[in-house]
């Protein structure tokens, strides 16, 4: 199975792992795991807009990877892109954490552009 395949798993699980550090303070309320004013502001608002968006870049990314295998693109070159989008994604969650808005942009930019580059790999291939 290509690792691209494998990369669509991790995708699908970043947005989940987003939130752990949040959710292993004191004032996490399992009983009431989406009470807004816990997510409202801090860190946990960076760790919850971190886990939104990265639902928002997994259906791009998911149909990407299926679309670019499908339809005869470069195996290999389609492995490296997917590895590269989930290194960007994975910087992008740790900037979202840490506050540092230009690099998270940026990782946000690499993530999307690898997807694109998987999307028309076979065009190229």
């Amino acid at each position: 199975m290509p690792l691209a395949l494998w990369c669509v798993l991790i995708a699908a699980l970043l947005p989940f792992l987003s939130l752990l550090p949040a959710k292993f303070t004191r004032e996490f309320d399992n009983a009431r795991p989406r009470d807004p004013e816990f997510w409202k502001d801090g860190f946990r608002a960076r760790a919850n807009g971190a886990h939104q968006n990265g639902f928002e870049a997994f259906p791009f990314f998911a149909v990407a990877v299926i679309t670019g295998l499908w339809q005869g693109g470069n195996a290999q070159w389609i492995d490296s892109l997917a590895g590269l989008f989930i290194g960007a994604r994975v910087i992008y969650v740790f900037c979202y954490w840490s506050d540092r808005a230009t690099p998270r942009s940026l990782a946000w930019a690499v993530g999307l552009f690898s997807t694109i580059a998987i999307f028309t790999s076979p065009v190229w291939s």
